[in-house]
């Protein structure tokens, strides 16, 4: 018997992209622990470019920026495959085809549609799940940890911001008459098919290996075991945390080799 208890019990998980996504990693998981997986992508294009990977799995097609197409998705969910014991929300957009400006330059039109994809659709899809989730599900979204303030990153960081605290309002929320649990993975830099079209991102990626306690960068397989452990019934008494998944870079400002190359000492 599996440690994680998943075994036999059903989780929609959104935002697959491709092999390197940290969804796909997720549902792999959870499949590999006897877990059933259902799947929701952004389009019927992505459903048709990810056909070899998903065949033979239910897999549902909902663009989380259109709140009928989360409410349809939650009432076809609900019907063919609840009760749902978990969702792993791992969706984000950015419009960075004007490249990327001061964060007080930024486009009013592109924050509101990054914010309502990439954190209110989370309150959206919880909404509409309500009624077919267990009593104690768990409900877990991806987070970034401390490139928060990362120039290149632009406005996704305040509106990841957004995204931690609306899982912490919704395990208060929900609470009233559930036990259904909201917590993200604050990941670290990875190497995903979304992060490379960051402008500039390689170069905060190699910097964050260096600044992680064992030189070596994130595997997104490590971010994938936290929510995979989050979504499990083996944390049944973590609920409205932000659990940070970054291998320590966020502790290690002053590491002597960073230090030394940053001040050409040495």
């Amino acid at each position: 018997m599996s440690y994680l208890g998943v075994a036999g019990r059903t989780y929609l998980v959104t935002g697959v992209a491709n092999r390197k996504s940290v969804a796909w990693h997720v549902a792999r998981t959870l499949e590999q622990e006897g877990a059933k997986v259902v799947y929701s992508v952004r389009s019927e294009a992505r459903k048709a470019s990810l056909d070899k990977l998903l065949a033979g799995k239910p897999t549902y097609v909902c663009d989380l920026e259109r709140e009928a197409e989360t409410k349809a998705l939650a009432e076809a969910v609900g019907r063919d495959h609840g009760p749902i014991d978990g969702v792993l929300h791992s969706v984000a957009f950015a419009n960075y085809s004007k490249g990327i400006v001061p964060f007080h330059e930024t486009d009013r039109a592109d924050f509101l549609q990054a914010t309502a994809i990439s954190a209110f659709s989370l309150v959206e899809l919880a909404r509409a799940l309500k009624p077919h989730l267990r009593k104690d599900a768990s409900v877990v979204a991806i987070g970034i940890s401390s490139q928060v303030t990362a120039a290149n990153y632009g406005y996704m960081s305040p509106i990841k911001a957004a995204l931690e605290s609306c899982a912490r309002f919704l395990a208060k929320s929900f609470s009233r008459d559930t036990e259904v649990r909201f917590n993200t993975v604050n990941a670290g830099p990875l190497k995903t098919s979304a992060s490379a079209g960051i402008p500039g991102y390689l170069e905060n990626y190699l910097f964050a290996e260096k600044l992680t306690f064992r030189r070596r960068a994130l595997e997104t397989q490590e971010v994938a075991d936290a929510a995979v452990w989050l979504l499990s019934p083996r944390a049944s008494g973590v609920n409205g945390q932000g659990v940070v998944v970054n291998a320590g870079m966020d502790l290690n400002y002053f590491d002597e080799d960073v230090v030394k190359a940053a001040t050409r000492l040495g």
